[in-house]
This record gives C-alpha cells, sequence and structure tokens, in this order.
C-alpha cells in the first residue's frame, strides 16, 4: 500500500469490510480487523446504546483499527397521504398475510447521524467511520474530524465525488453500479446516472487528490488487482462475506445466494424508498423495481418490514430485502479472516 492509504486505513491490508446493515454486527468486523483488514460495523439501523455495546465488543476483542458506518440522509416528515396510497397497493398482500395496516408505527428504523450519537461515541474517538449518501453537516462533520478520526463517503458519480473532496472527505468510496445494498448517491435521485467500477474509479482518481476505494463486484484478489490498476487505492468488498462463518445472513439470504436466483439482481426502492440492489424475489417483480408509489427513504420500511416477518414464517422470502451484488462467486462459507487474507493475494 501507499502511504496515503496506510494513513488513511491504518490496517495492514487494503481490504475494508463493507458495512452490511441486518446480516452482521460486530462479530464480522472483528474478525476482518483481526485479520488486518478494516472491518466494520453498520450503525444506521442501531439505537445509540446498541452502537455503544458494540463498539465496547471491539474494543475487547481487538485493538486493530475498525470502520463505523453511518447514514447521514435528510430526514422528512411522514406523509400519511403517500403511506395510504402505497398501502392501497399493498392491500392484496397485507390480506393474504393477515396484516392490519392501520396498526403500522409511522416512525422508521433508519435514522441520520447526529449529535446525540457523537456524544455517544465521542468518548471512544473512533479510528474511521464512512458515512452513506453525502456528508453531515460542516459542525458536525468538523466535530468528528476534531477527534482525529478519518472519515470517508461513497460516491456513486465523478460530481458525487468531487462535492465530497471539496467538503471535507479523506478518502472516497467509488461505488459502483455492481454493488449490493444500497447506492450511495446524493446528488441526484436519477439512476441512469450510475455506472460500473470499472468506469467510475479511473473516473474518480484522475480528478481527486484523496485516495479512492473501490467497491462494486470484487469477489476475489483478481479484482482487487483489477481495482487496483484502475487507480484505486484499496478495496471495500460486500456480497463475497454474506457466506461466512461470522454474517448473520439468514437462512433465507444465504439459500438465494447459493441457488441460481442470484444470477437475477436488480434495483429497487419498494423495500426502504431508495434504489438498492438485491436478488429478485416476488414483491420486486410483482410490484415493479423502482415503484414511484414506494413511500420517500426511510419510511418505506413500515409496511415492508410486517410484510417480510409474516412471509417469512410461513418460509417464504417474498418479501425480504436479500440485498446482493452481482458478483457471488466469492461467496463461501469459510472465516472472514480467511476470506479477507485471500483477497489480499493479489
Amino acid at each position: 500500500m501507499n502511504n496515503k492509504i496506510m494513513a488513511l486505513l491504518g490496517a495492514e491490508l487494503p481490504i475494508i469490510q463493507a458495512p452490511m446493515a441486518g446480516v452482521q454486527g460486530s462479530e464480522l468486523a472483528i474478525a476482518v480487523s483481526e485479520a488486518g483488514g478494516l472491518g466494520s460495523l453498520p450503525c444506521g439501523m442501531l439505537s445509540v446504546g446498541q452502537i455503544v455495546s458494540e463498539i465496547e465488543a471491539i474494543r475487547a476483542a481487538t485493538t486493530r483499527p475498525y470502520n463505523l458506518n453511518f447514514f447521514c440522509h435528510h430526514m422528512p416528515e411522514f406523509d400519511q397521504h403517500q403511506h395510504a396510497k402505497w398501502r392501497e397497493v399493498l392491500a392484496p398482500y397485507f390480506d393474504s398475510l393477515d396484516i392490519d395496516p392501520a396498526a403500522l408505527p409511522n416512525n422508521a428504523s433508519r435514522l441520520p447521524f447526529n449529535h446525540d450519537i457523537a456524544d455517544a461515541i465521542e468518548p471512544f474517538r473512533p479510528p474511521f467511520i464512512s458515512f452513506h449518501f453525502g456528508l453531515p453537516d460542516p459542525l458536525l462533520l468538523a466535530r468528528v474530524k476534531g477527534w482525529g478520526t478519518k472519515v470517508v463517503s461513497s460516491a456513486t458519480t465523478l460530481k458525487e465525488a468531487l462535492w465530497l473532496e471539496a467538503n471535507g472527505a479523506d478518502g472516497i468510496i467509488a461505488q459502483g453500479l455492481e454493488a449490493g445494498g444500497h447506492r450511495g448517491m446524493f446528488l441526484s435521485d436519477d439512476i441512469t446516472t450510475q455506472i460500473g467500477t470499472a468506469s467510475l474509479v479511473p473516473q474518480i482518481a484522475h480528478h481527486v487528490d484523496v485516495p479512492v476505494i473501490a467497491a462494486g463486484g470484487i469477489g476475489d484478489s483478481g479484482g482487487v488487482k483489477a481495482a487496483m490498476l484502475l487507480g484505486a487505492a484499496a478495496v471495500q468488498v460486500g456480497t463475497a462475506y454474506l457466506l461466512c462463518d461470522e454474517a448473520n445472513t439468514s437462512v433465507f439470504h444465504r439459500s438465494a445466494i447459493l441457488s441460481d436466483r442470484a444470477e437475477h439482481t436488480a434495483l429497487t426502492n419498494i423495500f426502504s424508498g431508495r434504489p438498492a440492489r438485491g436478488i429478485v424475489n416476488r414483491a420486486m417483480a410483482e410490484l415493479d423495481y423502482m415503484n414511484p408509489l414506494a413511500p420517500t427513504f426511510p419510511y418505506a420500511s413500515i409496511e415492508a418490514a410486517p410484510l417480510r416477518s409474516h412471509a417469512e414464517q410461513q418460509g417464504r422470502d417474498d418479501f425480504s430485502p436479500l440485498w446482493c451484488g452481482q458478483n457471488t462467486s466469492g461467496c463461501k462459507a469459510i472465516s472472514a479472516g480467511e476470506l479477507t487474507k485471500a483477497l489480499a493475494k493479489y
């Protein structure tokens, strides 16, 4: 690794384990950090108390650097009219699963990074934080960087990368279209702006001075090497870790990844309200992948969550967000440490 990326990551290997909410906790992050990579903890769906507890678990298990990941989206007001229209669309599914939509809450589980969270994590002075959907406001960002914390965020276009560099990011995650989970797009909601990793990485690397981290479609050491040749200084890998021993990936999710269904992924907004890549299932196929009636992020999960839980209780993944990238060739039921070391043999 060059000096810039070594100083940024603080890790031995240029491998970041992508934060994957819902399928992992501190155990996966610890395993990757102990192997020499940078393990990540997704914090966007955790309470403040849960975040603190997970940080304490990481610090008790390893002295290596780790990454905390937060969303920094704008939190809109709950739109009753929008949800009423969406529930009309979902009515046949609610009826078949015996769900009363009138009993659903009006709050969302994904909250943006804020000063309350900063208050809780400041005593730990985390070495590394990654953001999704841009950066927090300048005062909050300055507070975080004042701890000596390195900050990166995802860019899905060159314009986003230039914005991130101009607004204080220490590094940029170039998130190609192949990547699983939520798109980090924040300057536009037009998915036609989204391009693949092989096109995005050299564009960004040519125009910014901070280290570039390639993400999307990287599943083995060959993919790591290719990303480096394109101008990346490090890589972020998510999908390949989904079957690892330390991941909490559900039985439904693991089964889909191991089947031919994994050949069919698409961007969808029906589970959260923002475009995210997952394995195609019944809900995505029947409701349209990008449905204009889906509630604004993050409120779409209000309807999606009970549909998922009720269907899974019946043994079906019809409404489960099976987040997954386009390349599952690196998915293996091995330890995360073993995978991390294998990725670095490029």
